[in-house]
């Protein structure tokens, strides 16, 4: 995470190179496409189905990088700078958090402000917010109305579009939402174990029961105590499948399957996707995955 200094620094060449942009002043006076930059690619997903071909999306982290600890470039800051819109979500990126801080307070819109969250215990015992509220279907689907709204106000000349996009994506939810709450509700068991405590929401959502080796951050690294309790749940709750995401080892995730005789499988936290996927596809591969682990009928 850069410094504020430094992001302070950059702001004359944010708006050297990017303009000082108010919100629709792009598409509004020139028909221009509205310029939209994105934490990362739950954003970006909500923003290329609601914006379409009337807005121009950037994303702030790279294809296949984990998003948590990006650091921003200058001519990144400069993006941020020069935006219609700043799509983020507070937390989750302390640079972006920083970036928007410093130069687009006017044009930044936090997404975890739609939609209720839920805290959970930081390391130093006090409480924050869980971000990963895109993996709730639900709660996806009211950022999603959210954005629509933000891009009507800052674009009212394509409002209609922005709505009727923003709907047509609410029912894709609405329906990805019945998949796993039928495909979930007759199983062999509602416990998950995963390596990255970005489940809560889905767990929650779908009456299952999460138990992360790691923090919110897939950096964190588990305690031996925090290992001995996981293995003893996984033991207990008779755990066949310990899950762990691709972008990050599963070294934790093996040595707990390891200790109990479970076998590991991937489950998206659907940060990034690869060529060819998005994320109503990752998150229909997740529930698949969910339910041979669970044994659902």
């Amino acid at each position: 995470m850069k410094p504020t200094t430094f992001l302070v620094a950059c702001t004359a060449l944010a708006l050297a190179v990017a303009g000082c942009g108010s919100a629709g002043s792009v598409s509004g006076a020139g028909g221009e496409a509205l310029r939209v930059v994105v934490g990362f690619y739950p954003l970006q997903f909500l923003a290329e189905r609601i914006g379409g071909d009337s807005i121009q999306v950037s994303s702030l982290a790279q294809p296949g990088a984990e998003p948590h600890d990006l650091e921003l470039t200058p001519q990144q800051i400069a993006q941020v700078a020069g935006a219609d819109v700043v799509l983020y979500l507070g937390g989750f990126q302390p640079a972006v958090d920083d970036a928007v801080a410093q130069n687009a307070e006017d044009s930044a819109f936090d997404v975890l402000g739609a939609t209720d969250v839920t805290a959970e215990p930081s390391e130093n015992g006090e409480s924050g917010p869980d971000p990963h509220v895109w993996l709730d279907p639900t709660r996806y689907a009211e950022i999603a109305g959210a954005v629509a709204d933000r891009m009507a106000e800052a674009d009212p000349g394509n409002a209609e579009n922005y709505h009727a996009n923003g709907v047509a994506l609410g029912k894709d939810l609405t329906a990805l939402d019945e998949e796993f709450r039928t495909g979930l509700e007759d199983c062999d068991r509602a416990e998950i174990v995963t390596t990255h405590d970005a489940f809560g929401y889905l767990a929650g959502r779908y009456d299952l029961e999460q138990v992360a080796i790691a923090g919110l951050s897939p950096e964190d690294e588990p305690s031996p105590q925090t290992l001995d309790e996981v293995r003893q749940f996984a033991e207990d709750h008779g755990v066949t499948t310990i899950f762990y995401e691709a972008a990050v080892t599963p070294e934790y995730a093996e040595t707990v399957a390891e200790q109990v005789g479970a076998d590991t499988a991937v489950l998206s936290p659907v940060e990034v996707v690869d060529d060819g996927e998005d994320y109503l596809s990752v998150m229909r591969s997740n529930l698949a995955t969910l339910q041979d682990a669970l044994g659902c009928g």
